[in-house]
């Protein structure tokens, strides 16, 4: 049972010109994308840079203005009301971003920072919030003394685990992480997943991942969404996009997924090749006459392809 349903969302941005400033045109960035998120599972938002991943994370936690369209929590349309200071909404809907060292304050201090949820919407007493503080640091394996110190004085990994700490620090439902190790090493990368995975078990949280990176993706989500061009051309289990890939867009980012196994390299080459020349061939047939991506069709209980009637039927 889902507790959180996002229907047909969209985001457009105007494009303003003339003497008086008037509309002229617009970007469209989310053209209407629905999701349900039921509890304890991690969701997969993927595309490339420019497909609207990051915009669909900000607008649901109520960072960006939504065109169109509806969000309902727990039977609640909240769409209007994301932001309301207070609002149980914006306790249980928490965000880690992409950039760990912009999202966090150069002036204020760790345990200031990690306050800072807290003060907002639990209202504990000084002694609790300081527990509270200590508790947060060991979860995410960081030392009481780091409370005391500022952003700077952290590697990237520990801005990225006090970023983590703050998410969590009101025991949110649903935590949308926008490429939370994008910008760390491997090493780094793996440490911080695999937290983020402990957590997730430990205390049921449902995540919504925005990645570019299918790899990460993979080993992170349950149910995956594939975007291009502000929309989904497929959507299914993680089972259905690695085993079953039936959009050539989704095809064309598997066969990109680096592997340093040079056992089958050459077939693997091989199977690129094959894909990007399918892709030149025969895109447009997977596009509207104006290149939009086609409306989301039905192929099982849980996998669903963007394309039109005739090439369903092909299926």
């Amino acid at each position: 049972m889902s507790f959180m349903q996002i229907n047909d969302l969209k985001v457009y941005y105007p494009i303003r010109g003339g003497f008086f400033n008037t509309v002229v045109d617009q970007v469209t960035a989310v053209d209407g994308i629905s999701l349900e998120f039921e509890k304890g599972k991690a969701y997969g938002l993927v595309g490339e840079s420019g497909c609207g991943k990051s915009t669909t994370g900000k607008s649901i936690i109520g960072l960006e203005k939504i065109t169109s369209g509806s969000i309902i929590y727990e039977g609640e349309n909240v769409t209007d009301n994301r932001r309301g200071r207070g609002s149980s909404y914006n306790r249980d809907i928490q965000m880690i971003f992409q950039d760990a060292h912009s999202s966090l304050n150069p002036r204020k201090r760790v345990q200031d920072i990690i306050a800072e949820p807290i003060r907002n919407f639990l209202k504990l007493s000084p002694d609790e919030e300081k527990r509270r503080i200590n508790e947060l640091l060991a979860i995410v394996g960081m030392n009481e003394d780091a409370k005391l110190k500022y952003p700077h004085e952290f590697s990237g990994g520990q801005k990225q685990r006090i970023g983590i700490a703050r998410a969590i620090a009101c025991n949110p439902k649903l935590i949308i992480a926008d490429e939370p190790v994008s910008a760390l090493d491997l090493s780094v990368q793996a440490q911080v997943l695999n937290f983020m995975k402990d957590i997730q078990q430990e205390f049921g949280l449902s995540y919504l991942f925005i990645s570019h990176d299918l790899g990460v993706v993979k080993h992170m989500c349950d149910h995956i969404s594939i975007m291009y061009k502000g929309r989904f051309v497929e959507s299914g289990s993680r089972q259905d996009i690695y085993t079953n890939p039936q959009h050539i867009y989704t095809k064309r980012l598997l066969s990109a997924i680096p592997d340093v196994n040079p056992v089958g390299r050459e077939e693997r080459k091989k199977e690129r090749i094959e894909v990007e020349s399918n892709y030149a061939a025969n895109h447009k047939n997977y596009y509207d006459e104006n290149g939009k991506v086609y409306d989301l069709k039905k192929l099982s209980m849980t996998h669903y392809v963007a394309m039109s009637a005739h090439e369903k039927g092909g299926i």
